[in-house]
């Protein structure tokens, strides 16, 4: 019988993504390039349509956070919070919570999803323990569930440190929404995020169906995570329990694949019949991807290579322009599978990664402090294929399209930034972009969960905004100097042992 069901799964999700390739997404109003990659994405890639109006790009940590606690306060309904984990010093967005939501709006829900290793570390400065007095004074109405990623067995869990089983994956997504607005970044909920630490952030308003498709991935999630709550009103200690008695916690992969892959089926099927009058105001397709290589789920990876196989052949339709991609990741030890892409591709590409100084764990004590001289052998390695692909852009006699290599400096600030740009030319803004949790790298491919998005959009606007944002980043951009430094022996031991955990 459960034979009979997956075959009747199977032929339902094909018959679903068959219907899909019939959908009716309107592409006139985009660049020509785009056209065929629109619609290559529809086939399995929910889709939201949207106005450049109701969208704004955040440049600052600081107008990042303003904005967090503004949604905060005009949230009604719901606050739904994913981060790795929320710092245990952020008393300020606690409170917010408790004082301008909770307390103003006695219908209102908070629902929090974090990284459970993440968030419990243990000592007086847990990042959970600042979570306990929402629980305490509105316990029915906070939920704060802890995604434990399934990678590190039972047996291994009572062996390894609690700060390394973070190595094994992590829940990773950013997304900060109430009622019908959402934020999308790669920002954790922590001080430095908030000062000065530089990522992107991307604010969505009045949009519904976008919000609600967020909160419904949340959920999902949570159902397969840990619960925090407390034993009784004066409790100091947290109280942890797996929801569901009948599934071991160690052994998710299969449930969670299938209902992942079903709640995108759903979704695409959602968006299969857009309105047959289009608004005029709808200049931005946002394609959903959803990334959890433990689970067998690869969206990132398909639409990853859809944008190289569907943009660069049109190089060969003009003799000039020749695009250009940005590319940018501030921990950059890339996905192979993506560098073999750009090393075939005949795009321009920019690439901006963290300086060692600019890298979050540089500075720090004891194997981690040697995680930034590590992306450096990565980087290395990066240019040294490169380099043997002709692709160099600052070797004489290289390709016409080539790969530039900068690092991003600036004194006091770290860098976590991550994402694409498209621009069909040097000289034209970018018309599409990547952005959300993802790093781009072996980690975000195979141990973490994700969540990404694809924007494209004819708005002029949005994409002068665009232009903004890689400016922003790009200014304080030097020429990569990993060339010239010197990584020790333990260092390239750690990397060979685990590479694929950076």
């Amino acid at each position: 019988m459960s034979v009979l069901n997956a075959n009747r799964r199977t032929c339902a999700a094909a018959l679903f993504k068959s219907l899909s390739c019939h959908r009716n997404i309107a592409t006139q109003h985009l660049h020509p390039c785009l056209r065929d990659l629109t619609s290559a994405l529809a086939v399995n890639q929910p889709c939201f349509s949207l106005s450049s109006k109701d969208v704004r790009i955040l440049h600052e940590p600081t107008h990042f956070y303003s904005r967090l606690l503004e949604i905060i306060r005009r949230a009604r309904r719901r606050i739904f919070l994913s981060s790795l984990y929320i710092g245990p010093e952020e008393r300020e967005l606690v409170c917010q919570l408790h004082c301008s939501a909770l307390q103003e709006n006695p219908d209102l829900h908070v629902y929090l999803l974090l990284d459970y290793n993440r968030s419990t570390r243990p000592g007086p400065s847990s990042p959970v323990l600042a979570l306990l007095p929402l629980l305490r004074n509105h316990e029915n109405r906070v939920h704060v569930s802890l995604f434990c990623s399934p990678m590190l067995s039972r047996l291994a869990t009572s062996v390894v440190p609690p700060r390394f089983k973070e190595g094994w994956g992590t829940w990773h997504a950013k997304v900060y929404g109430s009622d019908d607005e959402v934020i999308v970044s790669g920002a954790n909920l922590n001080r430095s995020y908030f000062t000065n630490r530089k990522d992107r952030y991307l604010h969505f308003t009045s949009q519904p169906i976008l919000a609600d498709y967020c909160f419904s991935f949340l959920r999902l999630i949570s159902s397969f995570s840990y619960q925090l709550a407390l034993s009784d009103a004066a409790s100091t200690e947290p109280v942890i329990t797996w929801p569901n008695p009948s599934i071991d916690p160690w052994k998710i992969q299969p449930l969670v694949q299938h209902s992942l892959s079903n709640f995108q089926t759903r979704h695409l099927m959602s968006s299969a019949y857009p309105p047959a009058t289009e608004s005029s105001s709808s200049d931005v397709l946002l394609f959903p991807m959803i990334q959890g290589g433990q689970f067998n789920i690869r969206e990132e990876e398909r639409t990853v290579s859809l944008l190289f196989h569907h943009l660069a052949p049109q190089i060969s339709s003009f003799v000039v322009p020749t695009p250009l991609m940005n590319l940018t990741s501030g921990y950059f030890g890339l996905y192979r599978p993506y560098q073999d892409l750009i090393l075939k591709s005949s795009i321009n590409c920019d690439i901006l990664v963290a300086s060692p100084q600019a890298n979050g764990f540089y500075g720090s004590r004891g194997l981690s402090g040697l995680i930034p001289e590590g992306y450096t052998l990565l980087e290395q390695r990066f240019m040294r294929a490169v380099r043997a692909a002709g692709r160099d852009a600052t070797s004489e006699g290289g390709s016409s399209s080539a790969v530039r290599l900068s690092e991003w400096v600036r004194e006091g600030w770290t860098y976590h930034a991550k994402g694409i740009w498209f621009s069909p030319s040097q000289s034209s803004p970018p018309i599409l972009t990547l952005f959300g949790s993802t790093n781009l790298n072996s980690r975000s491919a195979n141990l973490d969960t994700e969540l990404s998005f694809v924007m494209l959009t004819s708005s002029e606007a949005l994409q002068k905004s665009l232009q903004a944002e890689v400016n922003g980043l790009w200014q304080c951009a030097v020429p990569w100097r990993g060339a010239e430094r010197h990584v020790r022996w333990r260092t390239r031991t750690i990397v060979g042992m685990v590479g694929g955990m950076l």
